[in-house]
């Protein structure tokens, strides 16, 4: 196979760099199945893969990317076919095995999602790793008890980014009337909106996090930031209600008391999105490809691998709105 290109992060004297190279096939991580990348997805994860010291990636050169769409080149695994659609989100990929920002990849074949019927190869990552992690949270949510029948108040934190922008449309489409979105700035509130909530709150009118309890305002809450902002929610969630957490771009530490959960009885819903169990992914990815899909709506980009620096730094300047995809 000829040399294809692929972003490769690099470190030298203790500096962290990323660029678009040509690599051989040799520099692929090992793995059953060869795919020719149609699609990736820019992710918050992706963003902090290529600067220095976030943990993402421990060994370099490395190519990044957490997910990918693409058919199938190669396969030792009977499972999988030459010419097979497949998904991959997850597990390592983009941290120590190489990733979907590159032409090709070679994956084991144990993290291989076939691509379900109703969804394109474009589809699939307009989707990605966050919409994968947005209908994780929405399912945990349901099974504590979230129920549009109820008309539970509910809120979405980080509502105009990747994950917050999917879990909106989602809900809107699952019939849920009372959605509020978190947003900080004003260009924010109309993206918000257009995306299905149902009301708009500013960050800074959530309220004094000193507060170990609060008025209750929230049934429910998809939170993908974390830090202060989900501890300033928690005491804010109705009795029996509940959280879900996929996200750390407010902070990775949590101020908060017991008196919400012993006497509101409320609940924290940890979600992972990498490592979720394979057999268990394709009745989310089918769910994502029938009732819940709403890619069509989805505010979305597509850039090149040349393009991918720009959409990395508006991500790590605040300033990224909805999906970006990377065609390949």
């Amino acid at each position: 196979m000829n040399p294809f290109k692929a972003i490769r992060v690099n470190e030298q004297n203790t500096e962290v760099t990323y660029d678009l190279e040509e690599v051989t096939i040799d520099q692929l991580s090992e793995g059953e199945v060869l795919i020719k990348v149609a699609y990736s997805s820019i992710n918050y994860k992706d963003m902090l893969a290529v600067q220095k010291n976030t943990g993402v990636i421990r060994n370099y050169p490395m190519t990044p990317g957490i997910d990918l769409s693409g058919t199938i080149l190669e396969s030792t695994d009977s499972r999988f076919k030459k010419g097979q659609a497949v998904i991959v989100t997850g597990f390592a990929m983009g941290m120590s095995h190489t990733g979907g920002f590159s032409e090709y990849a070679r994956v084991p074949a144990d993290w291989i999602v076939p691509l379900p019927g109703n969804l394109s190869l474009k589809d699939a990552m307009v989707f990605g790793t966050a919409g994968f992690t947005a209908a994780l949270s929405i399912g945990a949510l349901e099974k504590s008890g979230m129920d549009a029948a109820n008309h539970p108040e509910i809120l979405v934190t980080g509502a105009t980014g990747g994950v917050g922008s999917i879990a909106l449309q989602i809900l809107s489409k699952m019939g849920f009337q009372n959605i509020s979105a978190l947003v900080r700035k004003d260009n924010q509130v109309e993206v918000a909106k257009s995306l299905g909530a149902t009301n708009v709150v500013f960050a800074d009118d959530l309220g004094e996090l000193q507060k170990p309890l609060n008025k209750t305002r929230f049934d429910y809450v998809v939170d993908t930031v974390g830090g202060d902002v989900a501890a300033v929610l928690i005491p804010q969630l109705a009795y029996d209600g509940s959280m879900s957490m996929c996200g750390n771009a407010g902070g990775l530490q949590i101020t908060t008391t017991v008196l919400p959960f012993i006497l509101r009885g409320v609940s924290l819903l940890g979600i992972d999105s990498v490592n979720v169990p394979i057999h268990k992914r394709g009745a989310i990815w089918e769910k994502m490809a029938n009732e819940w899909n709403i890619t069509q709506t989805t505010l979305t980009d597509e850039v090149t691998l040349e393009e991918l620096p720009q959409t990395i730094e508006a991500i790590k300047n605040g300033q990224h709105l909805g999906r970006t995809i990377v065609k390949l």
